[in-house]
């Protein structure tokens, strides 16, 4: 890859970064991103698994594309952690961006997320549910280039 990732004719071949799904909520969650307040994200760590997708590495980039599926920006992974989903932090709920200014607020906000029936359907399983020991995939990034 070139010095300037934006630019670099392998951009391509870059993994694409998809926030939630695509329409209102990825739209707000890219606009956090490119404006700086989004520095951190959370999934489910069976996501990866359902998908059989490694987990993120630090250092690694990736496109982030919106709903249309074009690509809006690079970012690269400056921290991972695995963690039970009671661990998660305010500092963590804070740095996704959402405007979260308490852990409750931000879990229940991502429970919905987790257990509608679109990620159930994501993840093949229709009773899907999470609780504190739940493992979820802690990910902090930072934008490296416009594409």
């Amino acid at each position: 890859m070139t010095d300037n990732p934006a630019t670099d004719p392998d951009l391509e071949l870059l993994p694409k970064a998809e926030f939630a799904f695509p329409g209102p909520l990825r739209d707000r969650l890219v606009a956090a991103i490119l404006d700086g307040s989004k520095t951190a994200t959370t999934a489910l760590l069976a996501e990866y698994e359902h998908e059989g997708e490694p987990l993120p590495s630090v250092g690694g980039c990736a496109v982030v594309v919106g709903s249309d599926g074009r690509g809006v920006a690079v970012i690269e992974v400056t921290g991972v952690r695995v963690v039970p989903l009671r661990d998660v932090d305010i500092v963590h709920a804070r740095d996704e961006g959402e405007g979260h200014t308490t852990v409750d607020g931000w879990r229940a906000d991502h429970e919905e997320f987790w257990c509608s029936e679109e990620m159930r359907q994501a993840l093949g399983d229709p009773r899907f549910t999470v609780d504190d020991a739940t493992p979820v995939v802690l990910e902090r990034f930072r934008v490296v280039a416009p594409p």
